[in-house]
């Protein structure tokens, strides 16, 4: 299994292409396995408009698919035009006997691909830097700037620092990380990240850095870094003392916040965000 700072990286990593289309996926720890969204591999193959009418017809037409369905697919939470719902997903095995059915001359190419992110968690375990890579492709297709990934990357990479010291002084990996989080996002910005969000008009499933500007990204990452330092020097052990670090860990980069929003007149706390254009007109017409 892979370190806990490799495993908690970013949302893209339940992205991936095949021949630039997206195919979502969940991880399902107890299995150890990645398990991705049918309905994306039946739009791909079949380049079908109603991906889920095809799976319709297509389970009438092979009765065993049917019949073993409910061994087969598995609702996962994934992201939706309507944000996180839960969706039918199958493992690479599953995946593979849905493909089995679908007369298509990508099924070959296909399979050789599910294979290989099927299984690429295995070898990420060896070579984290997989990882890392795969994320920096993803957000390239996506639209982001280098600039941007840069500040991401690095970003994380005081994330995980930050952490891993959290996990060896006695602070608990969960709702005490949140807190935590929560307490340095808040000292920094003025707003909690819950806050941030509805700002950014994010929903609860949307990640928040993956939406932040480049001065968002920095500013979070400033914060962390001297929470981290404080925190070292401080022998911070346990969260009410890692709580104490965080606050001046993030009341350090409020300082450096005020300071540039008094030069330009500018907030740095933005609205601007990296979902879908139809899928942020919804929202506002929600609101």
């Amino acid at each position: 299994m892979p370190s806990k700072k490799n495993s908690s990286n970013n949302s893209s990593k339940f992205i991936v292409l095949f021949e630039d289309h997206p195919v979502r996926r969940a991880w399902v720890e107890k299995e150890d396995k990645w398990y991705f969204a049918i309905v994306d591999v039946i739009r791909i193959l079949t380049d079908s408009a109603d991906p889920a009418g095809y799976l319709k017809d297509m389970r009438r037409r092979d009765v065993e698919l049917s019949k073993g369905w409910g061994q087969i697919a598995t609702p996962l939470s994934v992201e939706t035009k309507g944000g996180r719902q839960k969706v039918n997903c199958a493992n690479v095995e599953g995946i593979l006997r849905i493909v089995q059915s679908i007369p298509s001359p990508k099924a070959e190419p296909f399979k050789l691909w599910l294979a290989k992110v099927g299984y690429e968690r295995l070898q990420e375990t060896v070579d984290p830097e997989l990882a890392v890579n795969r994320a920096r492709k993803n957000w390239k297709i996506l639209g982001r700037s280098e600039k941007w990934i840069e500040g991401r990357m690095r970003g994380q990479e005081v994330r995980n620092k930050l952490t891993d010291y959290w996990n060896e002084h006695g602070v608990k990996e969960g709702i005490e990380y949140a807190k935590l989080t929560n307490v340095i996002h808040k000292e920094w910005s003025g707003i909690t990240t819950g806050q941030h969000k509805q700002v950014k008009g994010l929903r609860k499933g949307d990640n928040l850095r993956n939406n932040m500007t480049e001065a968002e990204l920095i500013f979070t990452a400033l914060a962390e870094l001297s929470t981290t330092q404080i925190a070292i020097t401080d022998q911070a052990d346990g969260y009410k003392k890692n709580e104490q670090a965080a606050k001046k860990g993030g009341s350090i980069a409020r300082g450096a916040r005020q300071q540039l929003e008094q030069q330009t007149g500018k907030r740095v706390v933005s609205p601007d965000n990296f979902l879908p254009e139809d899928q942020q007109n919804k929202r506002k017409k929600l609101k």
